[in-house]
Parts: structure tokens; sequence; C-alpha cells
């Protein structure tokens, strides 16, 4: 029995002698844990040379309706200076009026849409200027829901965009409703998720090329973290509403990588966009008092960066606009196509 032991020793160590050289080999050949970038932040530049400085530019907007809407509250949302080619509307808790008419009179002067995803009240629209169609190839439109009751109300959660190539530029715009309160952090960012996996991804065609520029606009629905709502506001109303960035949850969950990885967005200077009273630029002052929080967001990600420059030229909120709980929120994001490498070192 002992010969039998030394046996079996005798030839693991010989085994192990001739695999330890491969296992260190294989262990030094790993790829190192990929470190995850969160969300980068981005100074916005005001100005915009529309004809000289960019190949596209982009205006984007998202707004909670909380179920109402007017034509003059339209106007207000688009703005008369339109130095933007494509404009990008995505709604959440959109009435049952019909939006899209509306919104079509308001562009009508200088621009046609080109597509809309609808799922009840979660809503997305694009619209490119007058005699753009032939700009505008391969229009897809998809939506996922995640489920709750809200449907029952018309008030769905999930998510709707629309994939488009626009003067070369392959675009995917996504409008989204996420779910509430504060508490729901793992159950946003799953639906999160679900969402970046499974939409377009029936009609995924693996010899397509994927989209360059990917935009997330909606009602996100992170709150603050670990702050009262009286001090909040203190700070809000004291103009220091930066010293809040730090508890938003979204930056915090991004940073955790449970989501939005690599993606940008502008700096948060202005005021969290909920929850106000309807009617008024004033925080809740219902029995809940709810916290203040930026639930309203914006951002983006350029996955072909050595091929095209994103400059966002600004990140606001609409003040102005009093008909819902929410204020919306605006962007402008210009594109360019950068000079390729060889171009440039035969110059």
């Amino acid at each position: 029995m002992g010969n039998h032991l030394r046996y079996i020793v005798k030839n693991f160590l010989s085994y192990w002698r001739r695999c330890k050289p491969r296992l260190r080999d294989a262990m030094d050949n790993q790829e190192p844990t990929t470190a995850h970038e969160g969300i980068r932040t981005l100074k916005s530049n005001n100005s915009c040379d529309f004809s000289n400085e960019s190949d596209l530019c982009i205006c984007l907007v998202t707004w909670n309706m909380n179920g109402q809407v007017s034509y003059e509250d339209l106007v207000e949302l688009v703005g008369s200076k339109r130095n933007f080619e494509l404009l990008v509307v995505g709604l959440q808790e959109a009435p049952r009026t019909n939006i899209s008419r509306m919104l079509q009179a308001v562009m009508a002067p200088t621009h046609i849409l080109l597509g809309k995803a609808v799922m009840q009240s979660v809503q997305l629209y694009v619209f490119g200027p007058k005699n753009s169609k032939l700009l505008a190839r391969e229009v897809k439109v998809d939506k996922h829901s995640v489920g709750g009751c809200g449907g029952l109300i018309r008030r769905k959660k999930g998510a709707v965009a629309i994939c488009i190539n626009f003067k070369g530029f392959r675009l995917v715009f996504i409008s989204c409703h996420l779910s509430a309160h504060e508490h729901n952090v793992e159950q946003r960012n799953s639906q999160c998720q679900h969402i970046s996996h499974s939409l377009f991804s029936k009609d995924c065609n693996p010899y397509a090329p994927p989209a360059q520029v990917t935009v997330w606009l909606g009602d996100l629905n992170y709150r603050l973290r670990g702050i009262d709502t009286h001090p909040a506001r203190k700070l809000i109303h004291n103009d220091l509403q930066k010293e809040l960035i730090s508890k938003d949850q979204l930056l915090q969950e991004a940073e955790r990588g449970e989501i939005f990885n690599g993606y940008c967005e502008g700096s948060l200077r202005f005021k969290p966009t909920y929850k106000y009273n309807v009617g008024s630029s004033d925080y809740d002052t219902s029995y809940k008092v709810r916290v203040p929080a930026w639930t309203d967001r914006i951002l983006f990600k350029v996955d072909d960066a050595d091929k095209i420059h994103a400059t966002l030229h600004s990140y606001e909120s609409v003040d102005n606009i009093e008909s819902s709980d929410h204020k919306p929120v605006k962007a402008h994001l210009c594109l360019r196509v950068l000079p390729r490498l060889e171009t440039l070192t035969s110059a």
C-alpha cells in the first residue's frame, strides 16, 4: 500500500512540474478585467456654428407629460430657433391626444416626421428637415415593455426605439420610462439591461454594421440617495444643486458598472426636474413632500469614436412649462465625421 501511495505522489508531482509553466503562462496571458467607465460628465459648449463645425446637429427632448398637453407647450418645447437638422422627442405619460398630429403641426414650417414609435404613453418622434426623406434610410422601430400595472391606466413602463440611418450616420434613439420610487434601484438597473439587450434583437442582422451613436432619453426615475427633502430643497433654493450630484442614484449605479457604461451626459447644472406642483415651478407640497430628483435625463454613447466626434452644446431644463409635475429636458448634440488617419498622415 505504501509503494502504491508513493507511486501516485510521484506521478502527481511529475504531472504538476509539466503543467505548472503552462498554467503560469495562461494566467499571465489573461486579459485584465475590463474597468467600468461609468458615465462621463461633459461640459456643454453653448456656441454652435451649425453650417461649418458639424455634419449633423440634433435637438433632443425628453418630457414626462403627466397626461397633459397643449399646443402652446409643444411650441415652447421645440422653440423657434431651429439650428438643428434632426429633432428627437421622447415622451412619457403622454395623454391620449394625438401628439403626432400636434407635433407635426408645430414643426410644419421647417420639418417633417421621419419616424415614430408608440407604446401607449411611452412615445418617440424623429423629425428631419423638409425634403430630407431621401437622407433617411433603414428606419426601424421597436418597443419593450417592462411589465407592471401601469398599462392598465395607460401609463406604461418600458421603452420604444427608432433606428435610423441619416446622412450616413447610424443612429439609435430610445425613449424610456422606468420604475418609480427611491428603493427600486435594482429594478431600474435590471430594466435598463433588459431594454438594452431586447431592442432590435429579433431583427438583428449579424452582417449589418452596429449603431454609431446611441441616445437614451426619458424618465429614468433614479432619485437622490441619503438626503431628506428639506435639506435638498434648501440647497436648490440657494442655487447649490451641484452639492446633490454625488447623491444621484443614476451616476452612482453607473460608477458601480451596473448601467450605462461608457455613456456621456452633460453637467447637471439645472435644478432637479421632479417633482413639481402642477401649474407652478414650486416643488411638491403634498403630504408626501417628495425629495426633488433629476429623474429626466439624456445620455449618449459614440461607439465609433475613431470616426465620429460628438460635441454637446447644451443640456438644460425647460422651466417655464408648468403643465406637468416634471420639467422637460433638452440637449443639443452635434456630430462631425473625423478625417481618415491616412488622409492626415499623407497631408
